[in-house]
């Protein structure tokens, strides 16, 4: 008897490991016309632990401090050996993130999935989305450049609109009167443990909710019909649907092969695409760059502010569409999830990715 078998022997008769693989694996059935896109959820869990070993290898030599950040990052592209890919990984894999987030939103709200009984499935991916933009808020200001200097100094400034607080709220976030040592103090503490524990918290709420409520069906197909309001708990099954393993699996492992493919293209031939000129000149207060902006999934929350009247108005409208959104589960509570007899969902789920787009397209040229 091999060691590998004794060894599992052993984890076995004390833990039911077998058969735990077996409940979750084998037996475990999802609905026969699932798609690619519930893949998304894989690609995310996949993504955050790279950003999670990167993360480490570069907290290895980076130095949080505003005389010796740039520098260390320099030693990090330059002195390290694979430093620079390391780096490139962890910087274009934040963006690549906010991708697969963003898609998953999409996918879920198209699908209508966040209805009963998955509105705590949603609330929980909504906050989750929203720690990794302050993840990638917080990580913008860590290289100390002039683009993460000024960008976060305009990101920190947008607080000061906010009526009575506005200026204290600007003084908490930066720790001071302007972006300085006390502010990467802040960003990096936030960036490394803060934001991290609860994303690790809430990602682990959601994937207990999953598991626990069950996947949902799409929407498609002559065979669905609306489910009635339910009045208790039951778990949904798929009875007659496809094994997780290894049917499933394998459309995880191309969804994922899909997006690491897409991270690896963009770090090899053009890292550029989110790391400008500016992000490899270290940070001057006195020299302010010409047409400074925040990165791509801000621009349109920056545009708004700079199109309305106020930047109060915008903030206000930004915070109006934000609830909305996290309360959306208890506002539309129809049973019905087709798209196609959802005509006033379609016409504002369609016109709001315009306006995001368009928005985000304006800030970019303004």
């Amino acid at each position: 008897m091999s060691l590998t078998k004794k060894a599992l022997d052993f984890l076995d008769i004390r833990l039911g490991l077998r058969d735990l693989l077996q409940q979750n694996f084998t037996e475990y059935l999802l609905p026969r016309n699932i798609n690619a896109w519930y893949a998304l959820g894989s690609v995310l869990i996949t993504l955050f632990i790279i950003q999670f070993l990167t993360g480490i290898l570069l907290l290895v030599y980076y130095v949080p401090n505003t005389d010796l950040a740039f520098k260390s990052v320099q030693k990090i592209m330059n002195e390290v050996p694979f430093g620079w890919f390391i780096r490139y990984v962890h910087a274009v894999g934040a963006n690549i993130v906010v991708v697969a987030l963003l898609l998953h939103m999409l996918s879920t709200l198209f699908m209508a999935a966040y209805k009963s009984p998955r509105e705590l499935t949603w609330i929980a991916g909504f906050i989750l989305l929203l720690i990794a933009l302050g993840m990638c808020l917080t990580g913008y200001l860590l290289p100390w450049s002039q683009l993460s200097y000024w960008a976060t100094t305009v990101a920190t400034n947008s607080a000061s609109v906010v009526p009575i607080i506005g200026e204290r709220l600007v003084f908490f976030l930066r720790g001071g009167p302007d972006v300085g040592q006390a502010t990467l103090g802040r960003f990096f503490a936030l960036h490394v443990m803060g934001f991290p524990l609860l994303l690790g918290l809430f990602a682990g709420f959601h994937l207990f909710l999953v598991r626990r409520i069950g996947v949902s069906t799409p929407p498609f197909g002559l065979y669905y019909q609306p489910q009635p309001p339910l009045t208790r708990y039951r778990h949904e099954t798929h009875p007659g649907g496809i094994p997780f393993f290894p049917n499933y699996v394998i459309k995880d492992l191309a969804v994922i092969s899909l997006f690491l493919t897409l991270l690896m293209a963009i770090v090899f031939y053009a890292p550029w695409v989110f790391l400008p000129a500016d992000a490899f000149e270290p940070a001057n207060p006195f020299s302010t760059p010409v047409g400074i902006k925040p990165e791509w999934y801000f621009l349109a929350a920056y545009q708004t502010l700079k199109a309305l009247p106020s930047e109060f108005a915008g903030i206000m409208v930004q915070t109006v569409a934000i609830l909305f959104l996290f309360l959306l589960p208890f506002i539309d509570r129809g049973p019905e999830r087709r798209p196609g007899r959802r005509p006033l969902f379609l016409v504002l789920f369609f016109a709001g990715i315009l306006v995001y787009i368009g928005l985000t397209i304006w800030g970019h040229f303004s």
